[in-house]
């Protein structure tokens, strides 16, 4: 008795430490996450570095992160300098159309099929004062009053999107830096609770879902942006640059380019001009199409041997449940269970029957 209480004891005291060093770095999980999943992507790029760097891993940590951060705030710094520059006006127009209301385009008259359908519930809802207050928020009405409000809240939040890119770049350094140190240290924890086989077998396929997801959505995503970008300097949108920013960074999400390029198609008919608007909605459509049906399924589904079904469900289930970062999170997901899967049989397979092991 006293020899199962101390066995308990010593499984439960692990099990305490760590929940506690959980429940005080819980803040610093989403950075966390970030740092890993940029390390991992780009970790072949830092061993190039670091042997250009005359094999330092500090010097070459220090010059793979700035590498990285180049390439992720150059692009970065000129969408937020288009949407500041553009930011005044937009606050000023949605804290009017949600003070006064908002009415409906002419042409919703014109439109066959759901046309009435939708022009009568734009009247109920966005024609009525602070109608986009309670669309968006539930019922918050009046929460969107001025500009003032719709900016101080856009600043709030920048400020503290900027404080988790800040530590996921100071843990990307430590990751890079300490990275072979802290392999060896994980593999020799799964090695001893899952075993040298199985283990090898799940950690080679975490890697290259990662940076096949990464290509797949990241680098389509913006391959997007660009096209759907020049489509937009050619009907001569205004802010064509900020709605093409846009597009490439909803773009890494199935489905979210649509949700821009639809935007566009419908401001641009409200302005009158039908002709571009419809030009925008093919030339989006082929685009997405091309991207979604053959480029994305190739890059993603090939290495990591998902089919475009589990591909689909672990991107957008990650989305759902764990926002931006579950876009990376949900296909090594999905990978780790279908290798849990095909494996099921051969474990199967190998184990004997119950009454030709008691022979035996």
């Amino acid at each position: 008795m006293q020899d199962r209480q101390n066995g308990l004891a010593a499984a439960m005291f692990p099990i305490a430490i760590v929940g506690a060093a959980a429940f005080v770095a819980q803040r610093f999980f989403l950075p966390l996450a970030w740092g890993a999943i940029l390390c991992i992507a780009t970790w072949p790029l830092y061993l190039r570095i670091v042997k250009l760097c005359g094999q330092r891993p500090l010097l070459g940590a220090v010059a793979s992160v700035a590498l990285v951060a180049l390439l992720f705030f150059i692009p970065l710094g000129l969408f937020v300098g288009q949407a500041m520059q553009q930011a005044p006006a937009l606050a000023e127009l949605l804290a009017r159309a949600n003070t006064d209301g908002l009415a409906p385009p002419e042409w919703l008259q014109r439109m066959p099929f759901a046309g009435g359908a939708i022009r009568d519930w734009w009247l109920t809802t966005l024609t009525q004062p602070h109608g986009l207050s309670h669309l968006f928020q539930q019922g918050a009405g009046g929460a969107l009053h001025t500009a003032k409000d719709l900016l101080r809240s856009f600043g709030v939040q920048l400020m503290h999107r900027t404080i988790d890119i800040g530590f996921a770049f100071l843990f990307l350094f430590f990751f890079y830096k300490d990275g072979q140190a802290l392999m060896g240290q994980i593999a020799t924890v799964g090695q001893r609770v899952l075993g040298l086989a199985r283990w090898e077998r799940y950690t080679a396929k975490v890697p290259a879902a990662i940076r096949a997801t990464v290509n797949g959505l990241v680098l389509v995503g913006l391959a997007e942006g660009v096209l759907l970008g020049i489509g937009y300097e050619v009907v001569g949108l205004p802010s064509a640059a900020l709605w093409a920013a846009a597009t490439g960074i909803l773009g890494m999400i199935p489905l979210g380019a649509p949700l821009v390029f639809l935007a566009v198609a419908g401001l641009l008919m409200t302005q009158g001009h039908a002709g571009a608007a419809a030009g925008i909605a093919v030339w989006g459509g082929a685009v997405l199409f091309v991207a979604d049906h053959f480029v994305r399924p190739k890059m993603i589904g090939t290495a990591t041997q998902l089919p475009f079904a589990a591909v689909l469900i672990g991107i957008l289930g990650g989305v759902e449940t764990m926002g931006l970062v579950g876009l990376f999170v949900g296909p090594v997901a999905m990978t780790l269970f279908v290798t849990l899967w095909n494996e099921a049989p051969n474990d199967i397979g190998t184990q004997k029957p119950a009454r030709q092991a008691d022979d035996a």
